[in-house]
């Protein structure tokens, strides 16, 4: 059996999954300290399911703990960056666009050294490593702990990278180096800014990872455990320590994955309901379709490689005014048990609209009798627009696919979807977050720009796969069960000798 966990801002999910689907689930409060609302979760879905420590083979899970820590500005340490770059790339300064307060956490520690690659490997100029040496030791007298060195070109060639934080960890010995070639894609300056948030965030990714350890000690799990990414894979919990900017959007990502798994298809739009917001995309062979496009992140500009999500503010606890023609985008969140009026308070929320007009079975319908019938078709209409209109947005091609409604304010809609094929509400809909972290696999990637012609394309493609499906049982995949999921080629104009963004990528089963 495997148990996959969705640690939200507001609750924290567990399911057990065994063989035959969902075994047991639990829904809980998140709690301050993390650790305890997992054990809880856990210990409460284990007894739902009727199943023991012995019994359990691995557990998954997901955080938005790092995404919030970055929104909120807090434990974030103070970085030293490093860009390799110098005779080129020095117009625009590391941190530039920044959030004032977000550089006043992190500090202005910058330097620019001489370095770099062109886009065919060709260096733009050696490694200064004298500069490197000199700026390291400064950061060793600031008593700086965390450091984001960036090369131009880096995912070409990361050698510089790799020499230039040896020697920083010669010169500062204990600094914790992020390097931008294991983390971002092309794109030098939203590539920077994931390193240095991911440098920031060293500290707190391993007091999280020391709660999620401690979580399982207590449960007396003795079981490998596994973080989900940003793509809907998996990592182990030690890289969570080096990567943690790579868990940013797992949240949505689960939640999407679950639910074409539970729905037994894996072609489909998804709409995942909270309290405050709703998530849409659209999936392929049971994974989300790659944004194309540079993902804020806190104020940031960056390109992790995150889902193509649109958040479109309407969910249960969306505040409904002017006769219901505007829902939102405020919310009563995680107190709409406190303040809906279904639940006695004083707030006329969606919620309210779904169960005053008889579609949602929440709260008591006696408190909703005195909203009006022009109030609840106004708001009816308003959420049908919201997501009808943002279905038909996200579509990218004209044959309709299912669409499969998710998540605790999934009791919203009850009607057919104009762009969709139909609708779907699976069972354990309200959970499936922590289904998509409990089913999630691990995966290997290869991304380089190459000149590709019709002579040397089937070798270069060849060479691509089989390096995606090496780094796919790297991370820890049955070599049996792996296979490419994605192939994407994609010209570069403004390159000379034309040459194209090849992107390949591979998943797999995990041992268990």
């Amino acid at each position: 059996m495997k148990i996959g966990v969705d640690v939200g801002g507001t609750n924290t999910d567990a399911v057990v999954m065994g063989a035959q689907g969902v075994a047991g689930w639990k829904k809980t409060p998140t709690t301050f300290d993390v650790q305890s609302g997992i054990v809880a979760a856990i210990k409460a879905a284990m007894a739902s399911a009727n199943a023991s420590p012995t019994d359990i083979d691995c557990v998954m899970i997901g955080t938005t703990q790092f995404t919030n820590a970055v929104i909120e500005r807090r434990a974030l340490l103070p970085v030293g960056v490093i860009r390799l770059c110098l005779p080129a790339t020095s117009a625009i300064p590391p941190l530039t666009d920044w959030p004032a307060e977000l550089v006043d956490a992190v500090g202005r520690n910058t330097r620019l050294v001489g370095g770099g690659y062109e886009f065919d490997g060709r260096e733009i100029a050696p490694l200064d490593e004298t500069a490197v040496a000199e700026t390291a030791r400064g950061w060793a007298r600031q008593g700086l702990r965390a450091a984001a060195v960036t090369s131009v070109f880096s995912p070409m060639n990361g050698e510089m990278e790799r020499r230039a934080a040896e020697i920083i960890q010669t010169e500062a010995p204990g600094i914790a180096v992020s390097l931008s070639s294991e983390l971002g894609q092309f794109g030098l300056l939203p590539r920077e800014n994931s390193t240095i948030i991911n440098a920031s965030l060293a500290d707190l990714a391993v007091r999280v990872v020391i709660a999620f350890r401690n979580a399982l000690d207590e449960l007396g799990l003795a079981v490998p455990l596994f973080i989900s990414q940003n793509d809907g894979t998996l990592m182990r919990v030690e890289d969570v320590e080096r990567y943690p900017v790579l868990t940013f959007a797992s949240g949505p990502t689960n939640s999407m994955r679950g639910a074409v798994h539970l729905a037994g298809i894996a072609d489909a739009m998804v709409v995942d309901i909270g309290g405050t917001t709703s998530d849409i995309g659209m999936l392929r062979k049971g994974f989300p379709r790659q944004s194309t496009h540079f993902v804020d992140v806190g104020g940031v500009k960056t390109n992790f490689r995150m889902p193509d999500v649109l958040a479109v503010g309407l969910g249960g606890g969306s505040i409904v005014r002017d006769g219901g023609t505007r829902l939102g985008p405020d919310s009563v969140g995680y107190e709409l048990t406190r303040r809906a009026l279904c639940f006695g308070g004083d707030t006329l929320t969606a919620t309210d609209i779904a169960v005053a007009g008889g579609w949602a079975e929440v709260g008591d319908p006696s408190l909703v009798t005195a909203v009006d019938a022009a109030t609840i078709r106004a708001a009816r209409a308003e959420m049908q627009r919201l997501i009808g209109s943002n279905v038909e947005r996200m579509k990218t091609e004209a044959r309709d696919l299912p669409l499969l409604v998710v998540g605790g304010g999934s009791i919203l809609v009850d009607w057919h979807v104009e762009s969709a094929l139909e609708v779907l509400r699976p069972e354990y809909s309200s959970v499936a977050n922590a289904v998509g972290a409990a089913i999630a696999q691990v995966a290997g990637e290869v991304e380089r720009v190459i000149a590709i012609t019709e002579a040397n394309r089937e070798r270069i493609l060849d060479d691509a796969r089989s390096e995606a499906c090496r780094n796919a049982v790297a991370a820890g995949a049955i070599a049996e069960s792996v296979e490419i999921i994605e192939v994407e080629q994609v010209p570069i104009s403004y390159l000379p000798g034309n040459p194209s963004r090849l992107r390949v990528k591979a998943v797999g089963d995990l041992p268990v």
